[in-house]
């Protein structure tokens, strides 16, 4: 059906896997998702398609949006991603697509979301630096980054060096976590693990992108 869907993160809660373990899984909400345009080849030059999840008032989507939903007779989305295709199940705009079209138990799949901001934070909380000695002469310089060049070469700070800074709130990304279960009358997915965002957040999950390529390469020899 598609690569992907688009969903909410519920929270977490603990499950019991083929053997009997005792797993941390994350409840994701997924769907149901709404095509809101088939992009193709000879129109637009690559195929995919654009599906929308949630709702947004009127009022607070521009015209461009409010142009873009009526097209496919939708109400404005809260949240829209782009998807491939996959399979060769038929396709329609204003198509309603559910969690069960798309995952099954046992499938491997990449999460995105947004990270929790943590604020402007050292070193140590940020990048997990050992700090510096609490005795021998250590004195008010327990928890700094220390040196970070030198003045003669490079004669400059290099860039990427860790230092204090903004923690969280970017988009992150964990991959190949598996699908423990789908309950099809919630619309929900029960994923091995953790997965970035806080309960509410909006999250995307597509199929595991390092597998797939790596079936497309097993398929070619």
């Amino acid at each position: 059906m598609l690569s992907g869907l688009i969903g909410k993160k519920v929270g977490m809660t603990q499950t019991l896997d083929a053997a009997g373990r005792v797993r941390g899984v994350t409840v994701i909400q997924l769907g149901p998702c709404a095509v809101s345009q088939i992009k193709t080849q000879p129109i637009d030059g690559y195929d995919a398609i654009l599906i929308t999840w949630g709702r947004k008032k009127p009022s607070r989507a521009s015209s461009a949006e409010r142009g873009h939903f009526s097209k496919a007779e939708l109400a404005p989305g809260g949240a829209t991603r782009e998807f491939l295709r996959r399979g060769e199940a038929e396709i329609k705009l204003g198509q309603s697509i559910t969690a069960p079209e798309v995952f099954a138990p046992g499938d491997v799949v990449d999460v995105s979301g947004i990270s929790k901001g943590h604020g402007y934070a050292g070193v140590i909380k940020r990048h997990h630096f050992a700090g510096f000695p609490n005795s021998r002469g250590t004195h008010e310089y327990f928890r700094h980054g220390g040196s970070i060049g030198n003045r003669s070469f490079p004669g400059r700070v290099r860039k990427g060096l860790r230092m204090a800074g903004q923690m969280g709130n970017e988009r992150a990304t964990v991959v190949n976590q598996r699908v423990m279960e789908v309950i099809a009358e919630d619309n929900l997915v029960l994923i091995s693990g953790s997965v970035p965002g806080a309960d509410n957040g909006i999250v995307v999950v597509r199929h595991a992108a390092k597998q797939r390529q790596r079936l497309l390469e097993a398929a070619a020899q």
